[in-house]
């Protein structure tokens, strides 16, 4: 009695699947899902994004330390600085940036301390993102960066985070000075969704390894760049509805709000890394409910115990069943 409904079920679905595949778009959509799946990306997401809400404060203080060295004197390029790093975070930016201190201010021990403290924490960012990008492009163990070289890939890092500061806060004078003029605040915004394309293959290109093609991380740089313009443009009033000041419970919405964010960010990165990976390597199109499987499904299935070897020396080789 119960098969009927079974094989019904299954008949939609293979025609949902052939209709998938025959089609480009949607094919390659559902390859980069699927991809997304295979690497375990959730998990993925979710070490970065701890990674990145921990490391967030040290940059934060090391950047309020420096400000009171060197902007102490020009309060007009502080408060820019500030506000484009605030912008970075809709709404709840203005809370982060103004509970946090510098570290012994004015003091040349502060400026020390904190700067030990955020190449610590970019380290272990660059560090996670890194690896993640290791798992996106299933990169075996013995061409993966060693300690040395992803030590200074860190360091190239948080160059392209003090880059991406120094870039916003332009931006940021540029929309304040265009406020009343419509055409500057359109150029600000085809400037802000080219900077931040440009940032993200930069980005990119650090924390992939080198032996993936700069050109292969240019679509998904792209599609990130424009996305995170987006979210930067209504987060605001996404964020608005569930943060209230007067509440008791501002600062864990603040906190949650902070997370949630992270998280989001982190996926549209990761995702747009698979982007790239699903184009470059041809994982298109993927059965929704194999067997049977694709040549796409063979090939993605392969990378994943390819990955894991550990040293030169060993090999491994994957075969299927129903070949």
């Amino acid at each position: 009695m119960n098969s009927a409904p079974l094989s019904t079920l299954q008949r939609m679905i293979r025609g949902l699947d052939r209709w998938q595949q025959r089609r480009k778009p949607a094919a390659f959509a559902f390859g980069v899902i699927k991809k997304y799946g295979d690497d375990n990306g959730g998990q993925l997401a979710a070490s970065l994004t701890h990674t990145g809400f921990v490391t967030l404060f040290p940059l934060l203080l090391v950047l309020t330390t420096v400000l009171g060295l060197v902007a102490s004197a020009n309060p007009v390029l502080r408060h820019n600085v500030t506000s484009a790093v605030a912008k970075q975070f809709p709404l709840i930016g203005d809370e982060l940036t103004q509970n946090v201190s510098a570290l012994h201010r004015s003091s040349l021990i502060g400026l020390i301390v904190g700067l030990l403290i955020v190449i610590w924490g970019t380290s272990s960012l660059a560090q996670t993102a890194m690896f993640t990008m290791a798992q996106v492009w299933n990169i075996p163990g013995p061409e993966r960066p060693n300690y040395l070289h992803r030590l200074s890939r860190a360091g190239l890092f948080l160059l392209v985070l003090l880059v991406g500061v120094v870039v916003t806060t332009g931006l940021a004078s540029l929309s304040a000075f265009g406020h009343h003029s419509v055409a500057l605040l359109v150029i600000a915004d085809i400037v802000a969704i080219a900077v931040n394309i440009a940032m993200y293959l930069l980005g990119y290109r650090v924390i992939t390894p080198s032996l993936v093609p700069t050109r292969d991380l240019v679509p998904g740089a792209m599609i990130a760049g424009v996305l995170w313009t987006v979210l930067q443009a209504g987060g605001a009033l996404v964020v608005s509805h569930f943060l209230t000041s007067g509440s008791v419970y501002h600062i864990f919405g603040v906190v949650l709000a902070l997370i949630a964010w992270i998280y989001l960010v982190v996926q549209l990165t990761i995702y747009a890394a698979e982007v790239n990976v699903v184009r470059a390597g041809k994982l298109y199109p993927r059965s929704l409910a194999p067997p049977p499987y694709t040549k796409a499904d063979r090939a993605a299935l392969a990378l994943q115990p390819l990955q894991m070897r550990r040293v030169p020396e060993q090999q491994v080789e994957v075969t299927f069943s129903d070949e």
